[in-house]
């Protein structure tokens, strides 16, 4: 239980580090390593229980998390010409400082919500709820579109986070499915900003309120 909890403390630390850096190849590493830790999740939260589909989830979550997305991030910024640097429209401070409150947020509902006892282990609720945040303030706060993908990742990651006590429960078809889908999705939007860049001189979306009829 206790490389668990330090599993959750790191991711928690991921999220707060979304927020502060500055560099899209330093966050795209970042994605790798979160990635790497929810690969972990299903087989510490199953413990020496652990079973096939802890194990074929893990692996899953570990391929695609934890490689392909980063992998294809990284493939895609390595063809966009683009200033790597991170440009908010909320600063780097205040987006720390957002993440610091969504953070006591979650650890206070983790409290006052009727959760049956032993359904979330200490930390998982407030890691993925925070996780959430943190990828939805990505989206909000950050101009280039891949620095958005990002955040829709790390959204998407919370609520896998989320549904991860019901791993146990035979639904490993559905999570892959879920998985899959992600993965189109990501793969679909990395076209998408190809296909912008070479058409447009920038993937500022901040520029769409220029337009002009």
């Amino acid at each position: 239980m206790e490389l668990f909890h330090s599993v959750m403390v790191a991711l928690l630390c991921c999220n707060l580090a979304y927020l502060a850096i500055s560099r899209l190849r330093v966050l795209i590493r970042l994605t790798a390593v979160q990635g790497a830790l929810l690969a972990a999740v299903p087989l510490l939260f199953s413990g020496a229980a652990a079973h096939g589909h802890a194990l074929a989830l893990s692996f899953a979550v570990f391929a695609i998390k934890g490689v392909g997305f980063p992998w294809l991030l990284a493939r895609t910024l390595s063809r966009l010409e683009v200033n790597p640097v991170v440009e908010p429209t909320l600063g780097f401070h205040l987006s720390l400082v957002a993440g610091v409150a969504g953070l006591l947020f979650s650890l206070w509902l983790e409290t006052r919500l009727p959760f049956p006892p032993g359904v979330f282990p200490p930390l998982l609720f407030p890691a993925a709820l925070t996780t959430i945040f943190a990828g939805l303030t990505l989206v909000v706060a950050r101009k280039k579109a891949l620095t958005q993908v990002i955040g829709y990742l790390g959204a998407e990651n919370g609520i896998f986070l989320l549904g991860t006590p019901l791993s146990g429960q035979g639904s490993v078809w559905l999570e892959l499915s879920v998985l899959l889908d992600v993965f189109v999705a990501v793969f679909v939007m990395g076209i998408a900003i190809h296909h912008i860049n070479k058409t447009f001189e920038s993937i500022d979306v901040g520029r769409f309120c220029s337009l002009r009829d």
